[in-house]
């Protein structure tokens, strides 16, 4: 362990994963250490027994749920865009040879109390119960000039420069009613809150083409993909990648204390009387509270289940995003649901999990609206638990601190935070021109 190391990483939750392997393909000798002895962090993924002493402090789950090692349960569940910046992400590694996905049945919306499919195309539009006749033609016609939009060809853009007009004064040209910007900011856009009506259109116009690309891509009933038994695969199959290009794993390794020089400059790590030197550390803020400042907290349930989610059109996988509006809350809520068919739960067992960012201290009433769409469920449990970010400066200190995973049940603001803590790092901008068949192989 008495060795120099471009990077030291700790921690092998998802984001710090991805790093270690991004690193390490860059040529970096990179040691990656782990004060638990399990890979994951805060989004490790367990069976029914580590499930049972988390939440029930006991190892002794009901046999009617079945065999422990048949659950693969996320505590950070989040699905993937197909066309997402993950997964260029995994094919720039090439880690995609490690790991299986598998399409996501369905992608919906609640509006005025019932669940809707998102509509992302204008044929979809047409069809929606979401919006009245009328609506239905307006909508078309945004969705027709958002499929057409080409960022660099200008005969495309109807005369606007969307760097300049706001996405509220787009959608005042089209004449949509605050209902169908609702769904179209929140569930196609994926928004979590409402600033961007107020931002340049081109985000967001730039997210609803990302969202149907990736939905055409397996013309499933969702743009999302999921790994076969869950995301706990991701940080290993990172891990693998990491060995291949000579980095070096290290779980079990207690307290794992950051050590700085008389300017505050990070020098080396030491676990168990032994220190490793490096220029730089990279880690989740369990490792440098002092570093990190609370931003907010996330509530959620998680339930184990024996059918879909109601309502869902029988999706074994499915995310349903209720808008902030539609509850008179400050942020949206989520739904996430999987099951056996990828292989996280034994045959005809559901896990679905709800998630908010927490605005009281009582999760079981706050997430009432979500667990209410739920049906019967055979167990429940709820946490909270706190989000941080960095508050460091790390040209002063050469420590790259990740911020805590949000309430969402997609990838997109999880992958921001590790391409920004890239370019920190290396001081550059991580290219993501690949080609996106190269994963398609594996999610038959």
């Amino acid at each position: 362990m008495d060795e120099e190391y471009d990077v030291i990483v700790l921690g092998t939750g998802l984001k710090e994963c991805i790093l270690s392997g991004l690193l390490s393909v860059d040529g970096l000798k990179v040691l990656h250490m782990d004060r638990n002895d399990y890979y994951g962090g805060e989004s490790t993924s367990l069976n029914l027994i580590q499930l049972w002493k988390r939440f029930r402090g006991s190892d002794k789950p009901p046999a009617h749920l079945g065999s422990s090692r048949d659950y693969n349960v996320d505590m950070i569940p989040k699905f993937i865009m197909a066309n997402g910046t993950l997964v260029r992400v995994l094919i720039h590694t090439d880690v995609t040879k490690y790991l299986y996905f598998k399409a996501v049945d369905g992608s919906f919306v609640y509006n005025k109390g019932k669940i809707h499919k998102v509509p992302a195309t204008d044929m979809e539009a047409l069809k929606s119960p979401l919006m009245g006749i009328f609506e239905k033609r307006r909508a078309r016609k945004f969705f027709i000039y958002v499929q057409d939009y080409i960022e660099n060809d200008p005969k495309t853009h109807e005369g606007m420069d969307l760097t300049r007009v706001t996405t509220r004064e787009l959608i005042a040209k089209y004449g949509l009613d605050d209902n169908t910007v609702d769904f179209i900011g929140h569930a196609l856009a994926l928004h979590r809150d409402d600033r961007y009506l107020d931002e340049p259109a081109l985000d967001t116009v730039k997210r609803m083409k990302l969202y149907s690309e990736s939905l055409a891509r397996f013309a499933g009933g969702s743009p999302y993909i999921y790994p076969l038994y869950g995301l706990g695969e991701l940080p290993q199959a990172f891990a693998r990648l990491s060995a291949v290009y000579g980095g070096t794993y290290m779980l079990n390794k207690p307290e794992c204390k950051v050590e700085f020089d008389e300017e505050g400059k990070v020098i080396g790590v030491t676990s168990e009387g032994e220190t490793a030197k490096c220029k730089k550390v990279v880690c989740d803020p369990s490792y440098l509270p002092n570093k990190v400042r609370k931003v907010g907290k996330v509530a959620r349930a998680i339930a184990i289940m024996s059918h879909p989610i109601p309502n869902t059109n029988d999706s074994h996988s499915a995310q349903v995003i209720l808008p902030q509006k539609q509850l008179g809350r400050k942020s949206d809520m989520y739904l996430f649901c999987c099951s056996y068919s990828h292989n996280v739960a034994p045959k005809g067992k559901f896990i679905a999990f709800v998630s908010t960012e927490a605005e009281t201290d009582h999760p079981e009433t706050e997430l009432k609206p979500g667990i209410n769409l739920l049906g019967p469920v055979d167990e429940i449990f709820f946490e909270t638990y706190d989000r941080y970010e960095p508050v460091n400066e790390p040209s002063l200190d050469n420590c790259f601190i990740s911020t805590s995973y949000d309430a969402t049940t997609h990838f997109e603001s999880t992958v921001v935070d590790v391409l920004n803590m890239y370019t920190l790092i290396t001081g550059k901008v991580l290219d993501l021109n690949v080609d996106l068949s190269a994963a398609s192989a594996a999610e038959e």
